[in-house]
């Protein structure tokens, strides 16, 4: 097992504005899995994973049932997950998924952002083509058998699996597979007692543009931009 390929992250927020961020977008996800799959994370795979992710991001308990009943509630908002595409800086491509109750407000204010930022936004299908949607699992490495976890997951879809690090710079082990499997491969995982740091779906590039430093930094203040929209729940591009 290698170290897994992962594209050059964009400069990340302060830490408190990134916590923020991510309450707010697990928050919304766990409305939108509950409309759609019921409140018991027993019989709703979509909210484990919420579950989930809010426990990887050490997001208050509180928070996540008090989201939950927000759900349950007739004033509850409707969220479309809407996927917009586009161009940043030097050519390099952008996917940004949101959450919306407005489709209005988001597709102006996405535009706006990708303007100011100096790129360009693009119709559906103009980017996309250049990622795999993917299920992505980081799991802690202590206590596994990687070599034998490996081969055993390939029957649920495993595609790729590797070493990585994440935002503090901690071990971690990377699992990949198609969109289509991950409800397979969650549940393997959650039969072998193994519990993901995070499960995640994500636009992964099958090719990168290759950028200097300053030009990253140009691409990541355009990335910034959005992922500080209210809309915006994850920002994928394909910078190298």
């Amino acid at each position: 097992m290698g170290r897994i390929f992962e594209v050059r992250k964009a400069t990340m927020f302060a830490r408190w504005d990134r916590m923020a961020k991510q309450f707010t977008r697990i928050g919304k996800e766990i409305v939108i899995a509950v409309k759609a799959g019921g409140p018991d994370p027993a019989t709703n795979p979509a909210l484990r994973r919420c579950i989930q992710n809010a426990k990887s991001v050490n997001m208050p308990k509180d928070r996540v049932e008090a989201a939950i009943k927000r759900a349950m509630g007739k004033e509850a908002s409707n969220y479309d997950e809407i996927l917009y595409e586009g161009y940043g800086p030097h050519g390099v491509a952008i996917l940004v998924e949101t959450a919306t109750d407005n489709h209005v407000r988001t597709v102006a204010n996405v535009k706006s952002h990708f303007n100011k930022g100096g790129g360009t936004m693009g119709t559906s299908g103009s980017v996309s083509f250049q990622f795999k949607k993917m299920g992505v699992f980081k799991l802690k490495p202590d206590n596994l058998d990687i070599e034998s976890l490996e081969l055993e997951l390939i029957d649920y879809g495993l595609e790729e699996m590797g070493e990585s690090t994440d935002d503090e710079g901690n071990n971690i082990v990377v699992l990949r597979c198609a969109f289509v499997d991950f409800g397979k491969l969650q549940k393997a995982l959650e039969d072998k007692g193994i519990t993901p740091i995070s499960a995640e779906l994500e636009w992964i590039p099958t090719t990168t543009v290759p950028v200097t430093d300053a030009q990253a930094e140009e691409v990541s203040k355009l990335i910034e931009r959005l992922e500080q929209d209210e809309d915006v729940t994850k920002v994928f591009h394909n910078m190298g």
